[in-house]
């Protein structure tokens, strides 16, 4: 394991999604609620790293969602190009977009920063209200066409297969960055920006590259719902999915990105598939989270790593 890092959580994540897919089997409705949290996974990842290694919390991320999914329902309604390449364009839109933001609002921290980018959230979901010739307006784009590569169409379930593939694959790729040089000093900036600025790394830079990051990671998982679903519209990727998406590494554990995943995880099997609390899911999460913060800061990860360390311990005395 320390030969290969990060390859505990990837076995890990390797294990739980084979689990998650022998559950799903052929029956549609789990196949959609694992798309659900594949997107809700993707886009929590996407605010992983600005926001918990670089500690800039960003709120704009239903419109980083919103560029993934509109950037798929676009090339497949108005363009002839092949439909793969909305996950190549919209991440890299949103990653500019982000970079713009971030330049903007460059000397803003804290509420100020959430604010801001709370209201371009907003203003962007107006913006695509409004540019009925682009957005198709308040009913959106729908009748979306098929994935086809080299003649291959994959089937719901093969989607499903893949989303649960892209999401295991970014939170391991981020599980290394987070432990490689840039991400440390990256950490290390969020902490402590001026000893990281005197050893002549330039934090401006460092916050936009995570900003650009994150913002392509979440278009990621908006042009993935977009496909799943057949549609999108202004209302597609709301608020509540962002204040949700802050609230995931919590529950699963901030140590790793792998807490966002088993976050995702969690916020789908309460809010939409517990029928015990079917009408209020999100009261149940919120609950959940506040349980978790008292009893394990570290999240459940970080509780689970806490239990077996003691296990160790004390077998270890017994021996």
């Amino acid at each position: 394991m320390k030969r290969f890092p990060g390859s505990f959580g990837l076995l890990g994540g390797v294990v739980g999604a084979v689990l998650i897919l022998v559950w799903v089997g052929a029956d549609g409705y789990k196949q959609t609620l694992v798309t659900t949290t594949a997107t809700y996974a993707l886009i929590a990842l996407g605010m992983y790293v600005p926001y918990l290694m670089a500690g800039s919390l960003s709120m704009a991320y239903g419109a980083y969602a919103g560029i993934g999914g509109y950037a798929v329902g676009l090339i497949s309604n108005k363009s002839g190009l092949p439909l793969v390449v909305a996950w190549i364009v919209g991440p890299i839109v949103a990653a500019a977009v982000a970079v713009l933001l971030g330049l903007a609002t460059r000397r803003l921290s804290g509420f100020f920063l959430a604010a801001v980018t709370l209201l371009f959230g907003m203003a962007f979901t107006a913006w695509l209200v409004d540019a009925e010739g682009i957005s198709g307006g308040s009913g959106g784009l729908g009748s979306l066409r098929k994935l086809n590569i080299l003649g291959w169409q994959p089937s719901h379930y093969e989607v499903v297969v893949g989303s649960t593939v892209v999401v295991c694959v970014i939170a391991f790729l981020l599980d290394r960055l987070r432990m490689s040089p840039w991400g440390v000093i990256v950490r290390t900036m969020r902490d402590a920006p001026r000893a990281v600025e005197a050893a002549g790394v330039r934090v401006p830079m460092m916050n936009l590259v995570s900003l650009a990051i994150g913002a392509a990671i979440a278009a990621v998982g908006g042009g993935l719902f977009t496909y799943s679903a057949g549609s999108v519209t202004p209302d597609t990727f709301t608020l509540n999915l962002v204040f949700l998406a802050i609230f995931m590494p919590l529950i699963g554990g901030s140590a790793t990105p792998w807490g966002a995943v088993l976050g995702a995880v969690i916020a789908v099997e309460l809010t939409l598939n517990f029928p015990a609390v079917e009408t209020s899911g999100t009261l149940i999460l919120a609950l959940g989270v506040l349980v978790i913060l008292l009893v394990a800061p570290q999240g459940v990860i970080g509780y689970a790593g806490r239990l077996a360390k003691l296990a160790r311990i004390t077998g270890g005395r017994r021996g």
